[in-house]
């Protein structure tokens, strides 16, 4: 029979419901597009839940950004008091109503005079409404509230039939309608009809849990159209309702390969040379004074100097005291917030509860569009929630912040005496790149370490390297092994210091000897001079002696030559005979 149904249908085009956006952040993303147009809307809540709020806004986002003028008739606020209370949301309604583009309509209902004639019906209300709808061409129209427009009926036939012929004149009439209604004590409404007769139920509730405040709001019932059916936390702040859907987000963000830097030139070192993904998450753990702050601090320096905008969320401390403190270790951040590319936006916790948290930061994000956020610390948020919710809403927060390509750091602080390896929100295994700030105590003295537990798509360092905080900022020591394995701090300064005087030791013996060696070449030397000195003296003598042996040699063989010419005889012949 499914088989059947589904070649019946196959190939045939799906009617689409046709609806009216209604410019609320994040509400029209849980519609589906935005509420059913021509139909009627029924918004349910209890006092100070925001529903006259949601229905202006309905009005004025239709009237501004979509062209469609809207009507607006209350039962309890007159006009003056609606305009002012708007004001301070930057709703210009008396504008508005100028332009002809808003009419409010203020009827006055009192109750004691509709139980003393005991007539009453909808038909002035209908001419009423009728003559404002057609005055400006109406596309919207709200009515706020239902209670005070049947308060004097006593008989409930009587409401439920005014109340159909309410809801069928306004849907002739073409135009999207919102209803305001209190809740009641066991139904939806006050007289648990509305809800039925509505083609889609918004229920808003303002819950105080442990003294913290929350926004929900519920599309309970949609005719014709899916939509989100959890509840949402909304944010009622200077620019109106901000809706954030808390659905579980789909790991099909898009990712991106390039690298930045964290503003540490050790640390990009430690990270493969390049840094970490731009888009990833970063979290920083560690015990109290390791230095969270100022690592965070050093990725928003890094980042503005590369005229990259930065939102930084301190939980305890307050912007100018981050900027006094940063300044006095070499990272000024007055320049960047003077330059609109830092923006710190301090709360604490318990201000609003965790959904609100989440909300607020999405409309910041989406407002000041940054490419890095940076919360410090996330711990803190326990304080507003339970465990459970604290993780729940920082994976949302982190899912979110890559589907829009941002990068994240978290700073987490690790109770003393717990195992480090565990961040007290239990978010590790969502981060991209876990730092590890760690103490290393040595010698009597307590140091500071940093190691990278992980690093998702990257080569990186295995080492724990020392890091010192000075006035230049962070920088990483070299790793330094001494006899006993890595040193640090005093430790390592002793070790150095001896290694140094035993260098200099070295240094002395070597020249000592060196002199010495001099020293021996020179009497060398100076040995040898005397001996080729005396060398030369008898080489002199010698020299002359035979000078003076073949002077001498040469002398007789001049006489014998003078004597034989004397005598008259051939010198070379020899001496002649005598004849006999």
């Amino acid at each position: 029979m499914r088989e059947k149904k589904e070649t019946i249908t196959q190939g045939l085009p799906r009617p689409s419901l046709a609806k009216t956006p209604t410019g609320i952040r994040g509400l029209d993303e849980i519609v589906q597009g935005g509420l059913p147009k021509g139909r009627v809307v029924l918004v349910a809540g209890g006092p100070g839940s925001g529903k006259t709020l949601l229905a202006m806004e309905f009005l004025v986002r239709g009237a501004i950004d979509y062209g469609e003028p809207g009507v607006f008739v209350a039962f309890e606020e007159t006009v003056e008091e609606l305009s002012c209370n708007f004001v301070s949301l930057g709703f210009n309604l008396e504008q508005l109503v100028q332009e002809g583009k808003l009419i409010i309509d203020y009827v006055h209902l009192d109750r004691s005079e509709m139980e003393a004639t005991g007539e009453h019906n909808l038909d002035g209300l209908f001419v009423r409404l009728g003559y404002a709808i057609d005055s400006i061409g109406a596309k919207r129209v709200v009515l706020d509230t239902l209670e005070m427009l049947f308060a004097g009926l006593p008989n409930e036939g009587i409401v439920r039939a005014e109340l159909q012929r309410l809801f069928r004149w306004l849907k002739a009439r073409g135009v999207t309608a919102i209803m305001t209604a209190e809740r009641g004590n066991e139904t939806l409404t006050r007289y648990g009809m509305e809800e039925y007769v509505s083609d889609c139920v918004i229920t808003l509730d303002h819950r105080v849990h442990e003294q913290i405040s929350t926004r929900r709001l519920h599309v309970l019932k949609y005719r014709g159209s899916t939509h989100g059916t959890n509840e949402y936390p909304f944010l009622i702040d200077e620019d109106g309702i901000s809706v954030l859907p808390v659905t579980s987000m789909r790991l099909d963000h898009a990712v991106c390969t390039d690298r930045i830097s964290t503003g540490i030139a050790g640390l990009d070192s430690m990270l493969g040379g390049k840094g970490i993904f731009r888009g990833s998450s970063v979290l920083l753990s560690g015990t109290a004074g390791m230095g969270k702050t100022t690592f965070a601090a050093s990725f928003a320096d890094g980042a503005c100097r590369r005229g990259e905008r930065v939102l930084y969320l301190p939980f305890e401390e307050a912007p100018q005291q981050i900027i006094r403190n940063m300044h006095a270790v070499g990272l000024d951040l007055a320049p960047w917030v003077q330059q609109g590319l830092l923006n710190l936006h301090a709360v604490r916790p318990t201000l609003y509860g965790l959904e609100m948290h989440l909300a607020k930061i999405h409309r910041l994000v989406e407002d000041f569009r940054p490419s890095l956020v940076i919360a410090d610390p996330v711990t803190n948020l326990i304080a507003a929630g339970t465990l459970a919710e604290s993780e729940a809403m920082l994976a949302r927060l982190i899912d979110w912040l890559k589907s829009q390509q941002i990068s994240a750091v978290f700073t987490s602080l690790t109770p003393g005496g717990t195992a480090l390896e565990r961040s007290q929100v239990g978010i590790s295994s969502l981060m991209d790149t876990w730092l590890m700030l760690t103490a290393i105590e040595s010698s009597g003295e307590r140091n500071r370490g940093i190691q990278i537990v992980k690093s998702r798509g990257m080569a990186h360092s295995n080492q724990i390297r020392e890091f010192l905080i000075g006035d230049h900022g962070i920088e990483l020591c070299d790793v330094y092994t001494g006899p006993m394995g890595v040193l640090t701090g005093a430790a390592r300064f002793t070790q150095e210091a001896r290694e140094e005087a035993e260098r200099v030791l070295r240094e002395q013996e070597i020249k000592h000897h060196r002199n010495q060696l001099k020293r021996k070449q020179a009497v060398l030397e100076a040995q040898i001079a005397a001996l080729h000195a005396q060398f030369e003296a008898e080489r002199s003598e010698i020299d002359l002696a035979i000078a003076q042996a073949q002077h001498l040699e040469t002398t007789l063989a001049s006489d014998r030559d003078e004597m034989g010419r004397l005598r008259h005889g051939d010198a070379a012949s020899g001496p002649q005979q005598s004849e006999n």
